[in-house]
């Protein structure tokens, strides 16, 4: 699994990063955490507002610092 935290490196974008981490932790999952800064990627994501998040290059969040609680379910989906 890859996750893709979308964002210019903001404090927004850092956090989200951070919370995925922790959720994979909490889920005892491993993952590939990629930040994607370059805004020509970003755009070809279809992502206009960060911080994005994509599992497996599936967009699941544009423009929210997600919870570890709430990225949780997105990455059991994603298994």
């Amino acid at each position: 699994m890859i996750i893709k935290v979308l964002g210019s490196g903001c404090k927004r974008c850092l956090t989200l990063g951070d919370n995925v981490a922790a959720a994979l932790g909490n889920l005892g999952m491993q993952a590939e955490i990629v930040k994607v800064t370059d805004y020509g990627e970003i755009a070809a994501h279809g992502v206009m507002s960060t911080p994005g998040l994509a599992i497996d290059d599936k967009v699941v969040s544009v423009g929210n610092v997600l919870s570890p609680a709430e990225i949780e379910p997105l990455l059991q989906a994603a298994r």
